[in-house]
């Protein structure tokens, strides 16, 4: 029997939550810091690289430092909001809390542009990766997407404790793969090679700048990928064991492995094989150790890298569009789950979505549109950790930003500049961006606000917080 879905101001039926919750106690802070890892280690692997053609090594390794800076300290700040909010909207949650719907919203959004397209510029490097293999004489890439999308969503749809039992696995494999590169570069290692690229006529060009100051900015966008998608880690909150500890620990470990290797993959790739060889590789690492056995096992291993990221921010947009979904702000159609507790359209749509980019072949192109979406709601998360620390400091907070405000405040700023920076590399798919989220902006507008579901806990956590104000 059809059951009727609750519109705005309503609460739902039994049945209506029923079919929409999320399998709890899955995961333990290893098990998360293994998922913040997974999300990103693809970053190691391919697409920072492309940053050299537009800063050289400096500009680049420069942007990286700023940009290190920025997402250590807006991982502390969403540890805090992520202890404080433990939901599966992650920052959207955040948002919706300090900002309202149209900021919640809004956040979400910019969220779910970058999970959709990340995995589609990160299969566009697992092509290359495969073709340089010559696996089953594969010499056009789109079978490859095709095959990752397919096996990697029926492993998601089996449900959420195998997905990540799965994920670990792989990226153990993947850093190990880093490992293996690591000790093969050393050898090879040249200083001499980080600064190859013939400088241009740019204000401020040097060997070591050769594009100019403004090489730096434009190559943020790269400096990003070595991180992109870590935030995504509270969007396991609801399937967290104890989420208020264990979600805060999981994410910073993460990063503290991702700062590592970020660091040793831009020295060492570039060392060894050349900033100017290195620019505009689809397998880097592999490229970088020539024609040897260490290539080749970095090869394959690096397909686990990549697999690793494709596969866990999968897991990523679907629980952002489950939770935007479940709380109305989208389709409610997305959120239903199936017998093992995993969101089933909220997994296929943006995968059809994605496998549709590919055919772009632009993995530096997706990757910046990726960007786009991820440093706009970089810039929203950090805005709502300052709104929620003036208007609700006594809001209970299990883990507390050191720094506070001022902290989150230097990640707001360099988010902003990182918007802007993704303008410079590629202005046409940055202003695409802008207008699906002005599309999306305007479908809450004219419709979806006005249906909302009033029980849905991230709307339950803005709720009680509207009610302490009042009774205040």
């Amino acid at each position: 029997m059809a059951v009727k879905e609750p519109q705005s101001g309503t609460q739902p039926t039994d049945d209506y939550l029923a079919r929409r919750t999320l399998r709890s106690g899955t995961a333990g802070w290893v098990l998360l810091a293994g998922l913040g890892v997974s999300y990103v280690v693809s970053g190691d692997y391919s697409g920072w690289n492309f940053g050299l053609e537009q800063g050289g090594f400096g500009g680049l390794a420069i942007a990286a430092v700023l940009i290190a800076g920025m997402y250590l300290a807006m991982v502390l700040g969403m540890a805090e909001m992520s202890s404080a909010l433990p939901a599966a909207g992650g920052g959207y949650t955040f948002a919706r809390r300090a900002l309202g719907p149209w900021g919640g919203f809004a956040t979400g959004t910019a969220i779910l542009i970058e999970y959709a397209i990340a995995p589609a510029a990160i299969a566009t490097f697992i092509g290359a990766y495969v073709e340089s293999l010559g696996l089953f004489g594969i010499t056009d890439g789109w079978w490859v997407y095709l095959a990752v999308y397919a096996i990697f969503i029926g492993v998601h749809l089996a449900g959420v404790g195998e997905a990540l039992k799965v994920m670990f696995v792989i990226t153990a494999i993947a850093l190990v793969g880093l490992v293996i590169f690591a000790i093969a570069a050393v050898p090879t290692f040249d200083v001499a090679n980080l600064t190859d690229i013939e400088p241009t006529d740019a204000a401020g060009a040097s060997s070591l700048l050769p594009m100019g100051y403004l090489g730096i900015w434009a190559a943020v966008p790269f400096a990003i990928w070595f991180f992109l998608a870590i935030e995504g880690v509270p969007l396991a909150a609801e399937e967290a064991k104890d989420p208020a500890r264990n979600v805060p620990r999981g994410i910073i470990a993460a990063m503290a492995v991702l700062l590592v290797t970020a660091a040793a993959m831009l020295i060492l790739v570039t060392g060894a094989g050349g900033a100017e060889a290195m620019q505009s590789s689809g397998n880097p690492l592999v490229e970088a150790l020539g024609d040897s056995g260490a290539a080749t096992v970095v090869n394959y291993i690096g397909l686990a890298g990549l697999v690793a990221s494709f596969f866990s921010i999968m897991y990523a947009y679907s629980r952002q569009l489950f939770a935007l979904s479940r709380a109305g702000y989208l389709p409610k159609s997305m959120s239903v789950v199936n017998s093992r507790k995993a969101p089933t359209l909220a997994l296929i749509v943006p995968g059809v979505i994605g496998f549709a980019l590919t055919f772009t072949g632009k993995g530096s192109m997706l990757l910046n549109m990726a960007v786009f979406g991820a440093a706009l709601s970089y810039v929203l998360m950090m805005v709502s950790h300052i709104v929620l620390r003036r208007r609700e400091p006594d809001m209970p907070r299990p883990y507390r930003t050191p720094g506070g405000t001022v902290t989150t405040g230097f990640a707001l700023i360099v988010a902003a500049l990182a918007v802007v920076a993704t303008f410079l590399v590629d202005s046409q798919a940055a202003l695409w961006c802008l207008a699906v989220f002005a599309a999306f902006l305007a479908y809450f507008g004219l419709y979806s606000r006005h249906r909302l579901v009033a029980s849905s806990p991230d709307e339950e956590f803005a709720a009680l917080a509207d009610a302490e104000r009042d009774l205040e």
